[in-house]
C-alpha cells in the first residue's frame, strides 16, 4: 500500500523568529547591566581641554577617587565602592606600584571637593611611590560656532 500525505507540505525554511527574540531578551539584558558594571565612585570630574592619556599601558591605572565629602576609593581596592582611609590607600598603593613602577595613577576629584584634600590625596600617592599622578578631567562640550558674527 502506498501512503498518499495529504495535508501539509514540508517547508525548506528556518524559522528565525525565536532566534529574534531570544537575541532581543539578551540585548535587554546587557543594557540594564553594562552601566551597573562600571567601577569606582560616580564623581562630577570638572570640565578641561586635555588630551587623553595613551593606551599603552600593560595593566590598568592605579584611579583614586575623592567624592564631593572627601572619601578615598581605589579601583584596585577589594571592594571599589568602599571608602578607605589614608594609610589604606598609601598601603594598597604601593604595593600595586612595587610589581609595575611605571603604572599610571590617575587622580578622579569631584568638583566641589576643596583644592587641600586633592592635594593631600596628592600627597598620599606620591609617599606610595607614584612619581607621576594625572587628573582626570570630564571633556568640554564643543563649541558651536555663531552663525553672523
Amino acid at each position: 500500500m502506498a501512503q498518499v500525505s495529504r495535508g501539509r507540505r514540508l517547508m525548506g525554511e528556518i524559522n528565525v523568529v525565536p532566534y529574534i527574540d531570544v537575541m532581543l531578551v539578551l540585548l535587554i539584558i546587557f543594557m540594564i547591566t553594562a552601566p551597573l558594571l562600571t567601577q569606582g565612585v560616580k564623581v562630577n570630574l570638572p570640565k578641561a581641554h586635555a588630551q587623553p592619556l595613551p593606551s599603552n599601558q600593560a595593566k590598568d591605572p592605579v584611579v583614586l577617587s575623592v567624592d564631593a565629602q572627601g572619601q578615598l576609593y581605589l579601583n584596585i581596592a577589594s571592594d571599589p565602592r568602599a571608602a578607605l582611609d589614608p594609610d589604606a590607600v598609601q598601603a594598597q598603593v604601593s604595593a600595586a606600584l612595587q610589581g609595575a613602577p611605571d603604572r599610571a595613577v590617575i587622580v578622579k576629584a569631584d568638583r566641589s571637593v576643596s583644592y587641600g584634600i586633592v592635594m593631600q590625596a596628592m600627597v598620599l600617592l606620591q609617599r606610595a611611590g607614584a612619581d607621576k599622578v594625572g587628573m582626570a578631567t570630564d571633556p568640554l562640550p564643543p563649541q558651536q560656532s555663531r552663525a553672523g558674527g
